[in-house]
C-alpha cells in the first residue's frame, strides 16, 4: 500500500474513534514518506487520549515526538506549535525546554505575541520575575497586537510580576539553594494539605454578610433606597473579602506554592532536591495526585533514578533576543557600530 493509502486509512479510523488503529496507519503512511506532514498531524493527535483525558507519558512522548517531525517539516502550523509548547510545560513538566520551544517559534513567527506570554509564565513559575517581566515589555516594546482574551491574561500577569521583581530577590524561594529558608516553611507545614480559598472567603466574608443581612432589616421600612444601599453594601463586602483571601490564599499556601516549585524544577531537570521526609508528606502527596498522568510519571523515574543535583548549578535559559538576528536587527546594529568607528578613525 502507498503511503496515501496508509493516510486515508488512519482517518476512517480517526473518524469512526478508533484512534490506535487511526495512529498505527498514520506511522505506516509517514514510514512509507517521511514528508507526509498530515500524516504526522495525524500521528500527533491520534496518540493523544480522547478530551478530557490526560494522557500517559508514552501517550505524550509519542504525540511530542510526531509534532517535532511536523515542525521540520512545515514550521508555519501555529496549532502544532501550540500543541508541543502544551505537552512540554503541562503533560511533562520540562519547562525549561519549553522556554526554548516557544523561542524557536518566534524565529519563525516573531510577532505573534502567545510565545512571549508563554515564556512569561513559565519563567514566574520558575520564580525568575525579572525575566518574565522583560518578556512581557517586549510585548509594547515590539507593538504587538494583543486580543482582549490575551489582554486580560498579560494585565493581570504583569501586575504580579511587576510587584514580585520589585521585592527582594532573597525572599524567593529558590530550590536549587539547599539552605533556602524556604526549605524549612514547607518542612513546618508538609503534614497539612494547602488551605482553600473558598474555604477563607467562607470564614472570613460570610459572617460579616450575616451581621449585614441581619442589621439590613432595619433599612427595609426605607423603602427602595434602603434596599439599594443593602444590596451596594453586600456586593462591596463581597468583592473586598474575595480580595483578602486571595491575598491571604497566597501568603498561608506560600509552602505549598514553595513545594510545587521544587516539584516543577525536579520534573524540568531531573535532578532531585526534595528530601525524603517531604516527599512522603501530606502536603507532597496532595499536590502529586493533582498532576497530569505523564507528569507523575516521569517523576516516578526521576525519583528511581536520584540523580543528586550537582554544585553550582545555575540556570540555564535560552537566548530570548535570537530571533532578532534573523530579522537583521543585530546585523544592523553591528554595522552601524562598524561604521561609526571608521569615520572617527
Amino acid at each position: 500500500m502507498s503511503a496515501e493509502d496508509h493516510y486515508l486509512d488512519a482517518v476512517e479510523a480517526y473518524d469512526e474513534g478508533d484512534l490506535e488503529q487511526a495512529y498505527a496507519s498514520a506511522r505506516l503512511a509517514a514510514k512509507a514518506d517521511p514528508l507526509h506532514v498530515d500524516a504526522w498531524q495525524l500521528c500527533a493527535e491520534a496518540a493523544l487520549p480522547p478530551k478530557g483525558e490526560k494522557p500517559t507519558l508514552k501517550q505524550a512522548a509519542q504525540s511530542l515526538s510526531a509534532v517535532k517531525k511536523i515542525i521540520a517539516i512545515d514550521p508555519d502550523r501555529t496549532a502544532m506549535w501550540f500543541l508541543g509548547g502544551r505537552l512540554l510545560s503541562d503533560e511533562l513538566g520540562l519547562l525549561d525546554e519549553s522556554l526554548a520551544w516557544w523561542q524557536q517559534l518566534r524565529h519563525h513567527m516573531p510577532t505573534e505575541v502567545t510565545p512571549l506570554v508563554e515564556q512569561a509564565t513559565l519563567l514566574a513559575d520558575m520564580g525568575l520575575y525579572t525575566e518574565a517581566r522583560y518578556r512581557l515589555e517586549a510585548i509594547t516594546d515590539e507593538n504587538m497586537d494583543v486580543s482582549g482574551q490575551q489582554y486580560a491574561k498579560i494585565s493581570q500577569l504583569h501586575g504580579m510580576v511587576l510587584s514580585a521583581s520589585m521585592q527582594d530577590e532573597r525572599e524567593f524561594f529558590k530550590p536549587w539553594e539547599r539552605h533556602h529558608n524556604g526549605w524549612g516553611a514547607i518542612e513546618l507545614k508538609m503534614r497539612k494539605p494547602p488551605v482553600s480559598e473558598s474555604f477563607l472567603f467562607m470564614a472570613t466574608t460570610v459572617p460579616i454578610l450575616l451581621l449585614e443581612v441581619l442589621f439590613s432589616n432595619r433599612f427595609v421600612e426605607q423603602g427602595w433606597g434602603g434596599f439599594c444601599l443593602t444590596t451596594l453594601m453586600i456586593f462591596a463586602t463581597v468583592l473586598i473579602g474575595m480580595r483578602f483571601s486571595r491575598r491571604i490564599f497566597r501568603r498561608v499556601n506560600r509552602p505549598a506554592f514553595n513545594l510545587l516549585r521544587a516539584m516543577n524544577f525536579e520534573a524540568s531537570t531531573g535532578y532531585v532536591v526534595i528530601s525524603e521526609d517531604i516527599r512522603t508528606s501530606v502536603l507532597y502527596m496532595y499536590i502529586m495526585q493533582r498532576k497530569p498522568k505523564a507528569w507523575q510519571e516521569r517523576m516516578l523515574k526521576i525519583i528511581d533514578d536520584n540523580t543528586k543535583l550537582p554544585g553550582g548549578w545555575k540556570h540555564s535559559l535560552p537566548d530570548f533576543e535570537s530571533h532578532l538576528d534573523d530579522l537583521g536587527f543585530i546585523e544592523e546594529e553591528k554595522e552601524e557600530k562598524f561604521e561609526f568607528w571608521n569615520e572617527e578613525e
